[in-house]
């Protein structure tokens, strides 16, 4: 019964698996699309300017979420799995209401601090700055918007429904991100003001997948209340304590893992020119595709781990975990590995300005070997209720990276930043993955991980090692895909063979 179970379950998990990587990939693109867009329509000044608001605004947005994107799964998960289905719009509205009023405050904040914010981060660019404010001012108004769409997408995905997260996030507002910044890309060839106006192109598309995200849980929720029951008073009470005592460490982690992964652009704006910002920006850019990859598999993972740990089946968590983790480094090693050889062709793409980054991109290549070889480490310490764990963990490695970029980027510039962002991202990982296998007994070194880092290692490691220039890594498919079709067991590919056999 327990084999039918995760044969069950990881077959469940390919599918929504396959349609995250899918529509991952597609957003991952777009957004290494629209970096070459902005990095070829302005100057290194004004694109530092650009991905410095562009931080902003995202650190704002995460501020504005409090933590829900863990807690609006784990809580309609364990509700459905607890049999207390009663309590899901209770929980709903815990979740959403403070992110609206939150929001709406930091957009009015950012609004009125964007000349300071501009100053701060332009400050050896002095004819940017008008610019700049008036980009940051866009991207405000917005701002509860992005908040809202992912609060309303996390939601949907406790309910198990990854189509809308699929659809409305990765598919629809990624192309329509592109489509517009590809036109508002065009028209500064004609049009003053160019950054406001690719601002405008980049933070638009999130007013209609908003409403269509309204729609899509309003219609997941309805199919899952149970017709005909009230709850009492007490009963949600308790559950807005329980959902906060949950979230509320949780809220910290997550403006303290999203300013690990944002603020290091700021800091190389303000301590070391926009010029240096925008390198940084392009070189990491392949970050942001690998982190698209890792919430593909995990966000598929996440509401099944919740509904495993809350019911006590470890070995069923367990499974998962180690087979999401052995899906995540065959996706992501070969990828990386070709980044850290192709490093000078990767940033020429971008303009000749770039290509100093080369270094900057193989540091930040290295750390994301070992943070993907941890898997989803993070969500599964989250889901098995140690939020107050993760909090610390990730206010350990802001420290590493702030107190790295405040010693090293003065002098190292784009580099010392990358430097402090991969001894966070190890820490980060590494921290966690003791805590979990101690505390709930769980790791991700299973047969399929081990099996899918030696075939990377292997095709697009050794192999171009080996066997220098372009044969090498001609050589590396090849081999790769072969060693998919030898290995198919181990990694449990299976599951997507009889996914497709299922009617």
């Amino acid at each position: 019964m327990t084999d039918v179970l995760e044969k069950s379950a990881n077959q469940a998990v390919a599918r929504g698996g396959l349609a995250n990587m899918a529509g991952s990939a597609l957003a991952g693109g777009a957004g290494v699309a629209v970096t070459w867009i902005v990095a070829r329509s302005l100057g290194t000044e004004q694109a530092g300017a650009f991905f410095a608001a562009t931080a902003a605004f995202v650190l704002g947005g995460g501020l504005a979420k409090l933590g829900t994107q863990t807690g609006l799964v784990y809580w309609p998960a364990r509700l459905r799995a607890t049999g207390r289905a009663d309590l899901l719009g209770a929980c709903l509205r815990t979740g959403l209401t403070p992110v609206i009023v939150v929001s709406l405050t930091l957009a009015a904040g950012m609004w009125l601090a964007a000349p300071a914010i501009a100053r701060t981060t332009a400050h050896e660019a002095s004819g940017v700055v008008g610019a700049h404010t008036a980009g940051l001012r866009v991207l405000a108004v917005f701002l509860p918007l992005q908040a809202l769409t992912d609060a309303l997408l996390t939601a949907t995905r406790g309910y198990r429904a990854m189509r809308p997260t699929v659809l409305l996030d990765r598919v629809l507002r990624s192309a329509l991100q592109l489509l517009l910044v590809a036109a508002a890309g065009v028209a500064t060839l004609w049009t003053a003001g160019s950054l406001p106006l690719l601002a405008l192109a980049w933070a638009a598309p999130y007013l209609p997948v908003t409403v269509l995200a309204a729609y899509a849980l309003r219609k997941v929720y309805r199919a899952a209340k149970p017709p005909g029951v009230t709850t009492r008073r007490v009963e949600r009470r308790g559950m807005r304590r329980d959902f906060w005592r949950f979230t509320g460490p949780r809220a910290l982690a997550s403006v303290a893992q999203l300013a690990l992964q944002r603020v290091d652009v700021l800091l190389v704006a303000a301590l070391g020119g926009l010029a240096p910002a925008a390198i940084y920006a392009v070189a990491g850019r392949f970050v942001v595709l690998i982190q698209f990859a890792n919430q593909g598999i995990s966000q598929s993972v996440q509401p099944r781990l919740a509904e495993a740990l809350a019911t006590g089946d470890r070995d069923r968590a367990n499974d998962l975990y180690q087979t999401a983790t052995g899906w995540l480094v065959l996706v992501t090693w070969p990828m990386t590995l070709l980044v850290m050889q192709l490093a000078p062709v990767y940033l020429r793409l971008f303009g000749d300005g770039y290509a100093t980054g080369a270094t900057v991109v193989r540091v930040l290549a290295a750390a994301m070997l070992v943070a993907t070889g941890c898997g989803m480490v993070d969500m599964v310490l989250a889901m098995a209720g140690r939020t107050s764990w993760n909090l610390v963990n990730v206010l350990i490695a802001l420290a590493v990276t702030i107190g790295l970029d405040v010693l090293l980027i003065p002098r190292f510039g784009a580099l010392g930043a990358a430097i402090g962002l991969a001894c966070a991202m190890v820490a980060n990982n590494l921290l966690p993955l003791v805590q979990v296998g101690r505390a709930v007994g769980l790791h991700p070194f299973g047969r399929g991980t081990r099996a899918a880092a030696l075939l990377s290692l292997a095709c697009f490691g050794l192999l171009p090692a080996v066997i220098p220039g372009p044969a090498g890594l001609a050589l590396a498919v090849p081999a790769f895909l072969a060693g998919i079709r030898l290995l198919r067991a181990p990694l449990a590919l299976n599951a997507f063979t009889s996914m497709r056999r299922t009617p």
